[in-house]
This record gives C-alpha cells, structure tokens and sequence, in this order.
C-alpha cells in the first residue's frame, strides 16, 4: 500500500512537473509572439526604409561618383538636423504606450496634435535651415563639383523635411498602441511608390527628366507626403475619435507639451548626438580623400541592413516596456528584453558571417572588378564593421528599454559625453596629427559604438528604469 501511494505521488508529481513546463512554455510562447507582432511590422517598415536609401544610393553610384560620394555626407546632414524634431514627435510613442498600458485612452488624440505642432513649427525652422546650405557644407572641404551636388540634395530634404515630422508623429499613434501592421503597410506603399520615381528622376525615363542627385531628393519627399497623407487619412475618423479624442482633442494642452517637451527633448538630442557622431565622421572622412568618402558611404549603405531591424526591434521593444511600466509589470519589461536581444543576435549573426567571409559579391552591387583600389579597401571595411553592428545592436536595445521608461536625460548626458570622449576627440587627432587612414577611422568607430553599449548597459542594470513614468 505504501509503494503505491507513492508510486501515485510520483506520478501525480510528473504530471504536475509536465503542466508546470507545458504553462512555462505556452507563456513564453506567448511573449515571443507579442514581441514579434509589435516588433517584426516595425522592422519591415524599417527594412523598407532602407530599400528605399539602399535603391536611392545605389542609383547613384551607377549615376555618377560625384552623386553617390555627396549623397551620404548631405542626407546624413538634412537627417541630423530632421532628427532634433522627429525625436520629438517620435517620442510620443512611449507616451501613448504608457497611456495605452494606463487604460487612459483618451490621451492619446491630444498626444498626436500636440506633435502636429512641432511639426508645424519644424517646418517654418527647416525651411530657414535650407538657406544655410552653401556656408555648411563648405566647411566640409569637400571637393568642390561635390559640395554643388550636396547643397542641392540638402536643400531640398530640408523643404520637404516638416511633413515627414508630421508622418512620424501620426505613426505613433498605431505604434504606440502596439497597432504596428498599419505602420508597415503605409511604409511599404512608400517605398513602392519610391522606388521607380527615384530612378525615373535621377536618370530622366520617358516623361521624367533627368534630374541625377536632385530626382532622388525630390523622389524621397514625395513619398515622405504620401505617407504623410495615408496616416492622415487613417487616424482622423469619428471612429478613432470616439476612443482616442483625435479630433476633439485637437486643442493646444500646454501641461501635456511641455511635458512631452521635457522627456522628448533630450530623447531628441540623443539621437542628434548620434546622428551627429557618424556626420563627423563621413565629413571627417571626406578629408582623407574622394575614394575613401565613397567607401565609407558604401558600408554605411550596407551596415544600414543591421542598423534598421535594430532601430524597428528598439522601437518596438521601447512600445513594449512602455505598456509594461503603464500597468506596473516590471518582469514583462524584464522578459521582453531578453528576448529582444536573443532575436537581434541571432540576425546579427548572419550579417557577421557574410561581412567576413563573403565581403566581395556585397561590394559587387555598388563596384565594378576594375574598381580594385576601392574593393580592397571596402574589404577591410566590412570585415571591421563585422564587429560594430554587433554592439550597434545591442546598444539600441538597451537604449530602446531606458526610453520605454523615460530614462531620456541620462541617455542624453552619457551620449553627449562619449561622442566627445571616444568619437569627436579621438578622430579629430587621428586624422589632423596622425594622418592615419580609413581603418584607423573605422576602429574609432567601432571603439565609440562599444562604448555607447557599456553605458547602456551599465544603466539598464541598474536598475533605476523601473520606477520612472512619463504620465
């Protein structure tokens, strides 16, 4: 009797151990499949983004060398400057995700309007920031057939610059919630639509003429308005505004600005910081010489296929913990950047393997064989970007927890420090004193982004996010 009582116990014991597994499993089942719904729509709105800058860099390279060694030196300057307002209103998504996670969905309209005014003043500053165009990019020291062509492509993203803001702050309202296949889809028609008016313009095909740098300018804007317009049209309906107040709640709340204000201003400067660091470098590069720009704006086209998934799953794993915190679920927060970073790693990884060992036919879409000098050198390049995409990654995931929960000053600080500290300094003695080369340049930068993860990291175990609150 007393063997099989516990016979029975053990059998009762195996068969609560296989529930207690089957309950663990189906629930982390569960979480990689939320993560997927609001991450894998924004990393393909982000992959289309960079087919869009990828099939626009590409044009140009077979256009002229002019074209593609001035196009990576003014998008990123138009793109510094955009980033001071679309930092702003793409800072909204931690906000609405809070709100979301709050249940207090009626803030989520007057969210929106209060980013369709910086927008709107975004606009009027871009379009003053245009003129300046001649001045800036002559302290590039640029070659000067290319500082024509950067002035042209700078100038005309900076006109179109405010209603991409607008389309910013209109996407969080879907991404904000979690809602992200509308973000996608929207992305996705843009970049259809993109595509083959960029190579009408800059090539001149059957109605269109040719127009080299300035087509792609022009070509990217308008599918900026495109996208801009479908948002429109998706978010203001009676429908949404039932729930969201997005029509009702179009008045001017200064408490709810100024507080978007003050989280999303340093938000905004970080990711200027950012932007700001690989600027300096393209134009710091630029000196060394016309072939080691263009290979740099090649890896930088290539390493776009790493850092635009990083952003998409850093975007959506900032919507994520921002919805944990709103409801006081720390462990969801702490779960979903677990996997966050399994699922980057696991992509890197295959970037990592084609960089090293199969840098040739990458190189082969931008570089001809008789192209030898820039081959070996885009060689090198790859093989030590191989290593930057892998802590690039890892910093925008842990950069994407400190913004879900408002850690936006810290953020701003420690970038502000370490540009300075490991980019800034570093490069600007290497190239003026040393007059070391590309790989030298390249290992600075490998060194900055290193060191952005360490401080990333160092402040996400700390621990202090989990309190913080935006709303």
């Amino acid at each position: 009797m007393v063997a099989g009582s516990h016979q029975c116990k053990s059998k009762s014991n195996r068969i609560e151990a296989i529930g207690t597994n089957a309950i663990m499993h189906q629930h982390l089942f569960s979480r990689y499949r939320q993560l997927f719904s609001v991450s894998l729509p924004l990393v393909l709105s982000m992959a289309a983004v960079t087919v869009m800058e990828f099939t626009d860099r590409v044009f140009l390279a077979n256009y002229d060398i002019d074209a593609i060694a001035a196009a990576t030196p003014a998008g990123v300057a138009s793109f510094l400057i955009l980033t001071v307002f679309t930092g702003i209103t793409g800072y909204l998504n931690v906000f609405i995700a809070q709100y979301t996670g709050a249940g207090a969905h009626h803030r989520i309209g007057p969210c929106i309007w209060q980013g369709l005014y910086v927008a709107m003043l975004s606009a009027v500053l871009l379009s003053a920031v245009s003129l300046l165009a001649e001045p800036l990019f002559r302290l590039g020291g640029h070659a000067p057939e290319v500082q024509h062509l950067e002035r042209q492509y700078f100038r005309i993203l900076c006109l179109g610059g405010g209603i991409h803001v607008a389309g910013i702050a209109l996407s969080c309202f879907f991404s904000g919630r979690g809602r992200t296949r509308p973000v996608m889809i929207i992305t996705i028609v843009g970049m259809l639509f993109n595509i083959p008016l960029d190579y009408a313009l800059i090539n001149g095909v059957g109605i269109f003429p040719e127009m080299g740098i300035r087509g792609a300018g022009i070509a990217t804007v308008s599918a900026w308005t495109l996208i801009t317009l479908l948002y429109t049209l998706m978010v203001f309906n009676e429908s949404n505004d039932r729930q969201y107040h997005v029509l009702t709640g179009r008045r001017m709340d200064r408490d709810l600005l100024g507080r978007i204000l003050k989280n999303g201003a340093p938000a905004s400067l970080q990711f200027t910081m950012d932007v700001f660091s690989f600027a300096f470098f393209i134009f710091a590069v630029g000196h060394l010489g016309k072939t080691e720009l263009a290979v740099s704006n090649i890896a930088f086209s290539l390493e776009s296929v790493a850092f635009m998934p990083a952003v998409g799953f850093s975007l959506g794993l900032s919507t994520l913990v921002g919805q944990s915190l709103g409801r006081d679920d720390v462990q969801s927060a702490l779960d979903f950047t677990r996997q966050t970073v399994i699922v980057l790693m696991a992509y890197i990884a295959c970037l990592v393997a084609v960089f090293l060992f199969a840098p040739g036919p990458v190189l082969g879409l931008f570089l001809s064989a008789e192209q030898g000098q820039l081959l070996e050198q885009g060689t090198t390049v790859l093989r030590i970007m191989a290593i930057f995409i892998v802590f690039d990654a890892l910093y925008f995931t842990f950069l994407g927890v400190l913004k879900g929960a408002g850690d936006t000053r810290f953020i701003m600080w420690s970038v502000g420090v370490t540009t300075i500290l490991v980019m800034i300094v570093p490069l600007t003695v290497i190239i003026a004193y040393l007059h070391m080369g590309l790989v030298a340049c390249w290992i600075t930068l490998t060194l900055y982004v290193l060191s952005l993860f360490a401080v990333s990291f160092w402040r996400f175990r700390q621990g202090k996010w989990k309190s913080i609150r935006v709303i």
